[in-house]
């Protein structure tokens, strides 16, 4: 169960690296004319953010984006502070802790098998 849930956060960051830093790369090109290449590479890191969730386990591609949801939430918080300068207040850190709670419930509540198998419609 441990080494299932290191690999989810580790494809969970690289899939948030990969969408902050694909869509920061299209901002620099279109918002301070960075120039086309930057686009480019925004679109390509884009598309690979679109391919790393398949790697997850989870047979549910509803759930893995919605857990994803908090994952992204933090590492936006973070890449504000680092890379533009902007520091987290209280709120920001309440609301990221409400997202990572729900993320583990998203990720990790029991369910019965058969939901978890994919076999539901839930």
């Amino acid at each position: 169960m441990l080494l299932k849930i290191l690999k989810s956060s580790i494809l969970f960051f690289l899939a948030g690296l990969a969408e902050i830093g694909g869509g920061y790369f299209i901002w620099m090109w279109l918002r301070y004319d960075a120039g086309i290449m930057f686009g480019v590479l925004g679109g390509v890191v884009l598309i690979v953010y679109g391919i790393i969730p398949t790697f997850q386990q989870f047979p549910n591609f509803g759930r893995i984006y919605a857990a994803y949801g908090g994952v992204f939430i933090i590492m936006a918080i973070l890449w504000g502070w680092w890379i533009d300068g902007i520091i987290p207040d209280f709120y920001d850190w309440l609301g990221t802790f409400i997202a990572l709670v729900g993320t583990a419930i998203i990720l990790w509540a029991p369910r019965k098998a058969a939901i978890e198998d994919g076999d539901s419609q839930c």
